[in-house]
């Protein structure tokens, strides 16, 4: 049985998800505290540490910047316990106008996460843009929402919720920020940040109680169309469930001046140990 990081008496390191321990190594802090059980990891901000890993990568090896992530697809191995990880990224393709990274998270002697972004270079487009949704209501002014009420868990505890309606089954429009540095420290970047508040999409709209049904993800898939920025991540989500243990929570991402992309995350359906 892995040991959480955070042992009782002693005190997370304040405002920060994760703190770096080495080159390649990250310890969780408290807040970083799962939904479905106490000693795992929230997808949430590890999704985002993973491109703070990759952004370094990529700084460190003198890739273009100009490149842009505009497609990063994260498979979850396996539980991500709330143990300090190492990431090891490496270029797969390397190129002047597309590149592919690689990232893996490890946990103890377990891959726990393998992600694969690609980055396009950037054109001047904006006189053939188009397609996109319409622009969200701004958070300013929304009321918040504790979605303690619903989750727990340190991650879901230190975000600011704000639905544009209230959430409903199967279906949610809110807004996402957070006061809390991703790395403590690091300076993450506003991609990296964005990104880290992406996998909350699939505990904003549940179909069932999560004390009777389970329905973790085991993948995050986000396409990209023009760059985020933050502190705000616009959540615009639908859950279905089909008839045979899988579901699908689909979002449109907004940021304040409208929407960014596309995220998809396959769950796997099944009753609540117990019931």
């Amino acid at each position: 049985m892995r040991t959480p990081t955070t042992s009782p008496g002693t005190s997370p390191a304040p405002g920060s998800y994760f703190e770096q321990t080495d080159e390649h190594r990250y310890k969780p802090t408290a807040h970083a505290g799962g939904a479905w059980t106490a000693d795992e990891q929230h997808f949430s901000p590890l999704g985002g540490l993973v491109v703070h890993a990759i952004e370094r990568h990529r700084a460190a090896s003198g890739a273009d910047p100009g490149l842009l992530l505009s497609r990063i697809c994260y498979d979850i191995l396996g539980r991500p316990a709330l143990d300090e990880c190492e990431i090891r990224v490496e270029t797969v393709r390397p190129g002047r106008t597309i590149e592919l990274v690689e990232a893996v998270v490890r946990i103890g002697a377990r891959d726990v996460v393998r992600a694969r972004a690609w980055f396009l270079a950037a054109y001047d487009t904006s006189a053939v843009a188009g397609g996109a949704d319409g622009p969200l209501t701004p958070p300013d002014g929304l009321e918040p929402w504790p979605m303690t009420e619903v989750w727990p868990g340190g991650y879901i505890a230190s975000l600011d919720v704000r639905p544009l309606t209230p959430p409903r089954p199967g279906r949610a429009t809110v807004w996402v920020r957070t006061p809390l540095e991703l790395v403590a420290g690091a300076g993450a970047g506003p991609l990296a940040s964005f990104l880290a508040l992406v996998d909350t999409a699939n505990g904003i709209a549940v179909r069932q109680p999560p004390g009777s049904w389970s329905f973790p993800n085991v993948d995050l898939t986000v396409h990209l169309h023009r760059a985020p920025r933050g502190p705000w991540t616009g959540l615009d989500t639908s859950v279905t469930f089909g008839p045979s243990g899988q579901g699908l929570t689909s979002t449109v991402l907004h940021d304040v001046d409208g929407p960014v992309g596309r995220a998809e995350q396959l769950l796997t359906v099944r009753p609540a140990p117990g019931t």
